[in-house]
């Protein structure tokens, strides 16, 4: 599967790359030696931790890399009326009588607890091409979905504010 970025997506985990392996990769080198002198390795916690450290920096990179190995580019489209990649949309939720704001962002900048949802999510897939007043459904699974209605969209753009998934 590719996953579908934008330019922004890929300048972003480059710089995020580069940080790693330039800056981060050495430091981390340097801790686990300096640990390692501490003496028995099979009860030095800095050592573990060290090692650590250096292991799920090597994993991030690993994955940037992977992710921008098999990304696929979205072409940069023009704003129409309706909802588009990097636009906040207001919806309510008939089924619970609320109101919920929205941006719609590629899976690497997703971050539900602050209103950025995958254009993959159900929501997210709903949500594309709607227009203000338009009301739709969100499948969530074969036995659960609900109604929801486009009250506003503010028109955005990638600018970089949002930033990259981490793990």
């Amino acid at each position: 599967m590719h996953n579908e970025l934008t330019k922004k997506d890929i300048q972003m985990m480059r710089q995020e790359l580069d940080h790693r392996r330039i800056h981060l990769r050495p430091q981390l080198l340097e801790a686990v030696k300096e640990a390692r002198a501490f003496g028995d390795l099979s009860e030095n916690f800095e050592y573990k931790a060290a090692k650590q450290e250096k292991n799920r920096n090597e994993s991030r990179i690993r994955y940037l890399e992977n992710m921008i190995r098999t990304a696929r580019v979205l072409p940069d489209q023009p704003k129409g009326e309706g909802v588009a990649l990097y636009d906040k949309v207001t919806v309510f939720l008939e089924d619970e009588e609320d109101t919920e704001t929205y941006q719609v962002v590629t899976t690497m900048r997703q971050d539900a607890l602050h209103g950025r949802i995958s254009k993959e999510s159900p929501m997210g897939k709903a949500l594309l091409g709607r227009k203000v007043g338009e009301t739709f459904h969100i499948q969530v699974n074969d036995s659960y979905g609900y109604d929801a209605r486009v009250l506003s969209i503010e028109k955005g753009e990638d600018d970089g504010s949002a930033p990259l998934t981490g793990f």
